[in-house]
């Protein structure tokens, strides 16, 4: 059995100051999100998704996957959704198993007017306390992450 390679001072810091600011980042984020436009923050995200494909509907299959989600939660997410109008879910006419998730008027509604107020909340939380140094280092960053998450097999 391998030696746990345990974290120094300095990354120990590191990861507990970029966990807390995760959470206390997307905290705020819903806070305000919620209090601007009285959409979650899993609504803004499934919205966001869904508006930046050409025809604004996704497979529920494909939603999750792009969203990270279980399908458990991506189908209680549009129930609560739908109830309040904001998408639709229609059957594949090509597939009786397969469903989309399509945004409707006030859906689309609702993420034009929440997203000026949410991107200025991200821009005052979060961008303008950083450098074009610290931005270009963060996308080095995550994207190095993320390419090892990609590649990373339990």
């Amino acid at each position: 059995m391998a030696e746990t390679r345990w974290l120094d001072d300095e990354e120990q810091h590191a990861w507990r100051s970029y966990l807390r600011m995760n959470k206390l980042l997307e905290a705020a984020l819903a806070r305000e999100l919620q209090a601007d436009s009285q959409l979650s923050l899993p609504d803004f995200e499934v919205l966001v998704h869904l508006t930046d494909v050409p025809d604004a509907r996704l497979r529920v299959s494909a939603l999750a996957r792009s969203l990270q989600w279980e399908k458990s939660r991506l189908s209680h997410q549009i129930a609560r959704m739908a109830r309040r109008g904001l998408v639709t879910r229609e059957e594949c006419p090509d597939d009786g198993r397969g469903a989309f998730v399509v945004v409707t008027p006030d859906g689309r509604r609702a993420i034009e007017e929440a997203a000026p107020p949410h991107v200025e909340t991200v821009r005052q939380l979060f961008f303008d306390v950083l450098t074009d140094d610290d931005v270009k280092a963060l996308t080095v960053l995550s994207e190095r992450v993320l390419d090892r998450l990609d590649t990373h097999t339990p």
